[in-house]
């Protein structure tokens, strides 16, 4: 048996320049942060007691004689690349800190997560990049998503990270280095809600991605504030951060139908009515995870102000995802993790 905890990100600047059908023509950089909320996957063989090959619990609860017969398109695809199949049984579960298809990165966590776990019961260890490599190649090849790059990247290293793409699908992660004290200060100023709805990001993503080249101009302004922001933090400059981060948003914007909607306005503006100098939807866009920079005097007006909201308190992860336990299996009902 073992399991896996990955953890969700924060991306600030640079998000649709990870897409390959942008990088590949331009190159492009992200900054983002892993947060201390996590993915959980735990496996194990499944013993011959039960009536039936596999067992497959998130959402659902799946008891199938057959991984072909699996609902779960990234559990069945993984145990396929993998090398499992149904002569050994498997029993997989699934629990996350935070809801999924909410912006913060969720598919991906799980993607990497899964091939962790996975890859552990076979008693191998992959690296951080191979993990988002191998993760990548889950979603975007065997599973056909229309998803970028950097959140596999962000889930498998942890960290705050400036993430760059070249145009030959390689990609570097450059530590941002904050002193602790700057990383501490940095975290003070975040707030993190949940808006209380999810969808598809796939479904924005492939409208994203039609109009990339159309958008070029807007494209190339928010790859430029990779550096800019990382520069800021640096400074201990937060406030020029979050105006920034507003900057970068009213781009977001506008980069297709449904980014935004009526009540993410309202949200964003009854927040800066509060006293948030910038912040952003999270992910493709539509629903989900907001954002904001709020100097720490000012947080109680704006907790006030979206009291209708979740407010979840984050803090950056540096852990990556990780193998918190692993067991060999017993009587030989299974092949050994080790």
């Amino acid at each position: 048996m073992a399991i896996s905890r990955t953890p969700y990100r924060v991306s600030f600047f640079g998000g649709g320049t990870d897409y390959p059908a942008w990088f590949r023509r331009h190159g492009g950089a992200v900054l983002s942060m892993a947060i201390n909320k996590y993915c959980y996957i735990g496996t194990g063989f499944l013993p011959p007691f039960f009536g039936i090959k596999h067992r497959i619990i998130w959402s659902h609860i799946e008891a199938v004689n057959a991984a072909a017969e699996i609902q779960h398109p990234a559990v069945r695809a993984g145990l396929a690349t993998l090398g499992y199949d149904d002569d050994e049984g498997i029993e997989l579960f699934h629990q996350g800190d935070l809801p999924a298809r909410s912006g913060i990165g969720s598919s991906s966590a799980f993607a990497v997560g899964l091939v962790n776990v996975l890859t552990a019961m076979r008693g191998r260890t992959l690296d951080a990049h191979e993990l988002a490599v191998s993760a990548m190649d889950l979603e975007q090849n065997k599973l056909k998503e229309a998803v970028g790059c950097q959140d596999q990247i962000a889930s498998a290293y942890g960290g705050m990270n400036i993430i760059k793409f070249e145009r030959d699908d390689s990609f570097s992660v450059t530590p941002l280095g904050l002193s602790e004290a700057r990383r501490d200060d940095f975290e003070k100023w975040l707030m993190l809600f949940y808006t209380g709805s999810s969808r598809l990001s796939s479904d924005y993503a492939k409208k994203l991605i039609n109009n990339l080249e159309a958008n070029a101009r807007h494209m190339k302004r928010m790859r430029e504030m990779v550096e800019a922001g990382a520069e800021m933090l640096h400074g201990g400059r937060i406030e020029e951060f979050g105006r920034l981060l507003h900057e970068s948003w009213k781009l977001k914007r506008g980069l297709a139908n449904g980014t935004s909607t009526t009540t993410i306005d309202r949200i964003y503006d009854d927040a800066q009515r509060a006293g948030a100098i910038g912040g952003k939807l999270l992910g493709a866009g539509g629903t989900g995870f907001m954002v904001f920079v709020v100097p720490p005097d000012r947080q109680p007006a704006v907790a006030k102000a979206l009291s209708d909201l979740i407010t979840v308190p984050v803090s950056a992860d540096f852990t990556g995802s990780t193998i918190i336990y692993r067991k060999e299996e017993l009587l030989g009902m299974g092949r050994s993790a080790t």
